[in-house]
C-alpha cells in the first residue's frame, strides 16, 4: 500500500464487563453498550493479541491495527518505528460506578513480576464525569510501611492508609507505575502503557455476582511492587501552550507518553511531521484536514494520525474539546 493511501484511522470502541462498572459509556460513546450488564471499560485504542482494535471505515475497514503495523510500521511510526514492534499504548474510557480494586501495577525495572511479552505500567486519568460519590485514591498516607499496611489488609482496613481526594472536571492525574490507586463514581479516560499487568491489594470484601465469589487478589507481588515514596498523589497543574494562543495545553508529560488537551473555538495544528499522534473527542465535534482529504472527529471517538500524514489543521464546532495523545522521544 503507497503512503498516500494511509489515512487518519478510527477504530471501533471495545466493551469490556466490569464489577464495578455501570451505563454511563453510552453518553460518551456512540456504539450501544451490551445490555444489561456493567460495563467498566470501553478499550478505544488497543493492539493487545486478545482485543485487538479494528478500523472503524475507509478502504482499511475490518483490519485491526496488528495487521495494518505488521504492513506499515513506518507510515505509522515515522522516527519510532525501530522503537516497537506494537503500538505501545493502550487507551480507554472507564466507567467507576462502583469503587475498583485497590491495586497496583510493577514498573518495568520488577521484571520477576512482568509476565514474557508485557512491561510496567504508568497510567494516567482525565476526568471526565463526576458522580456524588467520586473520588480518586492515589498514594499512600506519608509514613505507610510495608509493615502497616500489611497489618490493615489482614484487618481489611485497607482504606484507612490511601490517600484521596474529589477530583473537578477537567482533572489530570499520573499514576506512576508502582503507585497503589483506585477510583469510584467517575467516568476517566485512561491512557497506559500497553500492558495487562495488575495486581489487586484489595477488593472491598465484595462478590463477583457473575462467579459467586471473590475475585482473585495478589498481595504478596502488590506489596512487592509498591514505592512506598509515592504519596498523597494529586491532579497536576496543566501547562498552558502559548505557540497555540491559549487553546492547548499541556496535561501530561511523562517518559510514556504525553496528553494535551486541545479547547479550541477556531483553526489550529494537531498531529506532527514523522511522528503518530492519536485524537480522542471529549466534547462537540470537529474536523481534521490532511494535506488532501477532511475527516470528521466526533465526541467519544479516537483516530490515529499515522506519521506519514504530518501536521493536520482541527476545525473545531460545538464547543469541541479533544485530547491529543503522543509518544516521548526515547534517548
Amino acid at each position: 500500500m503507497p503512503i498516500a493511501t494511509l489515512y487518519p484511522l478510527k477504530f471501533d470502541p471495545i466493551y469490556q464487563y466490569r464489577i464495578w462498572g455501570g451505563r454511563r459509556l453510552e453518553n460518551l460513546v456512540s456504539k450501544p453498550l451490551p445490555p444489561k450488564d456493567p460495563i467498566g471499560e470501553a478499550w478505544i485504542l488497543s493492539d493487545r493479541d486478545d482485543h485487538p482494535s479494528v478500523v472503524l471505515d475507509g478502504p482499511l475497514k475490518g483490519q485491526t491495527i496488528k495487521e495494518i503495523l505488521a504492513e506499515h510500521a513506518d507510515d505509522i511510526f515515522g522516527r519510532y518505528a525501530v522503537d516497537y514492534k506494537r503500538f505501545p499504548l493502550l487507551l480507554k474510557f472507564l466507567d467507576a460506578q462502583k469503587v475498583l480494586s485497590v491495586q497496583v501495577h510493577p514498573s518495568d525495572d520488577k521484571k520477576e513480576y512482568i509476565p514474557k511479552g508485557e512491561s510496567g505500567k504508568t497510567e494516567a486519568w482525565v476526568v471526565l464525569e463526576a458522580g456524588p460519590e467520586g473520588k480518586i485514591y492515589a498514594g499512600l498516607k506519608p509514613g505507610t510501611t510495608k509493615e502497616i499496611l500489611q497489618k490493615d489488609i489482614d484487618a481489611h482496613k485497607v482504606a484507612d492508609d490511601l490517600a484521596s481526594f474529589s477530583p473537578n472536571l477537567g482533572d489530570a492525574v499520573l499514576i506512576k507505575a508502582g503507585t497503589v490507586h483506585t477510583l469510584q463514581d467517575l467516568v476517566v479516560f485512561e491512557v497506559q502503557e500497553n500492558s495487562d499487568v495488575t495486581f489487586r491489594l484489595y477488593d472491598w470484601d465484595r462478590i463477583d455476582e457473575k462467579t459467586g465469589k471473590p475475585r482473585d487478589l495478589q498481595v504478596k507481588e502488590a506489596i512487592a511492587c509498591i514505592d512506598f515514596n509515592q504519596t498523597n498523589i494529586g491532579p497536576v497543574t496543566p501547562v498552558i501552550d502559548d505557540d497555540f494562543n491559549g487553546v492547548k495545553e499541556k496535561l501530561l508529560d511523562c517518559d510514556k507518553f504525553i496528553v494535551w488537551r486541545v479547547t479550541n473555538k477556531s483553526i489550529c495544528l494537531v498531529g506532527e511531521e514523522g511522528a503518530p499522534r492519536v485524537l480522542v473527542g471529549i466534547d462537540g465535534c470537529g474536523e481534521i484536514q490532511t494535506k488532501t482529504d477532511t475527516f470528521t472527529l466526533a465526541k467519544g471517538e479516537v483516530m490515529l494520525l499515522p506519521a506519514s500524514i504530518g501536521p493536520c489543521r482541527f476545525i473545531a464546532k460545538n464547543g469541541a474539546v479533544i485530547l491529543e495523545v503522543a509518544l516521548p522521544d526515547r534517548n
